[in-house]
């Protein structure tokens, strides 16, 4: 499994997309998946944190940290921004982050509450992918127009793949860890999977 450091090395340009869609309200913002005791997926509002060190998020006494704590599998994908629907996505495992000093140089940067019941739980990497919809973001989906979304997809393949993603294609293009890009949607064209590219979008 890949640090976001790790990734971010690998693929900056985009790390920083990612980034950016992530952050494009100020403090960090995505929805996170979770795996529920039953298997069932839970999905809540969180402030990821993005820094040089990995992908971080302060998670407080709730039913989805309950669930990173049984479960580490988890993805997240970016709020909408409000003048376009480009959407980025990650998926991996959360482990907790158990360093004291880690711990409390984070929560300063971050301004974490101290007198709150969180923990810190830093997410690896094993997909991550930026969809772009065209000038202005309005670009349909659906065929029939000539215009479909521009992905690009980076996997780890050295770690656990994320539910649902495929394998490396033969004859795919593959960094030093391992990448995919793609501009022709989200079924086929190069650089793309269409059993991943299903699940990473939605």
């Amino acid at each position: 499994m890949a640090s976001w450091s790790e990734f971010a090395a690998d693929e900056p340009r985009l790390a920083d997309a990612i980034s950016s869609l992530m952050q494009q309200y100020g403090p960090g913002l995505g929805y996170l998946a979770t795996v529920r005791a039953d298997g069932g997926p839970r999905v809540h509002p969180v402030s990821p944190v993005i820094t040089e060190e990995g992908l971080f998020c302060f998670v407080i006494d709730s039913p989805k940290r309950r669930d990173l704590e049984r479960d580490g599998r988890y993805a997240l994908h970016s709020f909408p921004p409000e003048n376009s629907d480009d959407e980025a996505y990650v998926a991996g495992r959360a482990r907790r982050v158990t360093n004291a000093a880690r711990v409390a140089r984070l929560a300063m940067a971050s301004r974490a509450a101290p007198q709150v019941d969180w923990r810190l739980f830093e997410f690896t990497v094993d997909v991550a992918m930026v969809t772009r919809h065209g000038v202005g973001g309005t670009a349909p989906v659906a065929t029939g127009s000539g215009r479909s979304p521009a992905v690009q997809v980076w996997f780890d393949p050295a770690g656990a793949s994320a539910p649902g993603v495929g394998r490396q294609a033969a004859g795919t293009p593959r960094g030093r860890r391992g990448r995919r890009h793609g501009g022709a949607g989200p079924t086929g064209g190069a650089g793309t999977d269409e059993g991943s590219l299903r699940y990473a979008a939605r």
